[in-house]
């Protein structure tokens, strides 16, 4: 799968969420996440828990570069038992990298997730991933450059890395 990523720091998620509602936006659902990263030598590797009720493990590839990228990835859904599991076998095999957590409000504009994120130790950030699948590459593109001139993303500090990157950076 694929899709069109953005992540930028900002200083208030208020003022995005005010607009998104002014804009007809449709907020999906708000997420508590959990993501445990392991050491792989290609892309990056996490296991996802959502609300401790849902659980991923997710392998993505993108480049690190501060303006929007494509990105490539891969979800398998567990249930609870089988996470506990993969995260003990990976952890030992692999190593555990960096645990990032996170509370995340779901918005969906389009083919657009946009999550507004407040993540613990780093601070909030806007984060857009327009889905390429349903829609062709330059119609994605076009969609996300919109939803990026919508919420004035133009001014917002870019980030190049992942949320592990930037917590492994911090500590």
């Amino acid at each position: 799968m694929k899709n069109i990523e953005l992540k930028a720091k900002v200083n208030a998620l208020n003022k995005l969420r005010e607009r998104l509602v002014f804009l007809g936006v449709a907020e999906k659902s708000v997420l508590h996440q959990i993501d445990t990263y392991f050491q792989i030598k290609k892309g990056r590797l996490k296991l996802r828990e959502i609300n401790s009720k849902e659980f991923e493990l997710i392998y993505y590839e993108r480049p690190d570069v501060s303006e929007s990228k494509v990105s490539t990835y891969e979800i398998i859904s567990f249930d609870e038992v089988q996470a506990k599991k993969i995260k003990s076998v990976l952890g030992a095999t692999n190593g555990l990298l960096v645990t990032v957590e996170k509370e995340r409000e779901l918005w969906i504009y389009k083919n657009t997730r946009i999550h507004l994120d407040d993540v613990t130790d780093l601070g909030e950030y806007v984060e857009l991933e327009t889905v390429v699948g349903d829609i062709s590459m330059p119609e994605a593109q076009a969609e996300h450059y919109e939803v990026m001139g919508l919420l004035e993303l133009d001014q917002c500090e870019k980030c190049d890395v992942s949320y592990s990157d930037l917590l492994l950076k911090k500590f």
